[in-house]
């Protein structure tokens, strides 16, 4: 039996990201730009500028990446206006973690 992953007509992909102080930006390959609260995503409000700034896009841009924060964002989650899934405690536990280095 075959299966075959339709994609959403809604869902396109991301071509660039840009994060302000309060804003995540991401540029999508129809023209289309979307901007959500960076309050939705704990581990970027408390990551450096360079960490910010150390992304990639990931399942040719169905997603981002942040390897040094151990972030996913989905474009589909971003369209859909879902914030961070993450855990309260799943939060604290990797913010302890990092302030103890």
């Amino acid at each position: 039996m075959t299966t075959l992953a339709v994609k959403s007509p809604d869902t396109s992909d991301a071509v660039d990201v840009v994060i302000t102080e309060d804003t995540l930006t991401v540029e999508l390959n129809d023209g289309r730009t979307i901007s959500v609260p960076l309050e939705w995503f704990p581990r970027l409000v408390h990551a450096t500028e360079a960490e910010r700034k150390n992304w990639r896009l990931i399942g040719r841009g169905q997603g981002i990446h942040w390897i040094d924060l151990d972030e996913d964002i989905s474009v589909e989650g971003l369209l859909a206006g879902q914030p961070s899934a993450e855990s309260q405690s799943s939060f604290k536990k990797w913010l302890q973690e990092r302030e103890s280095k």
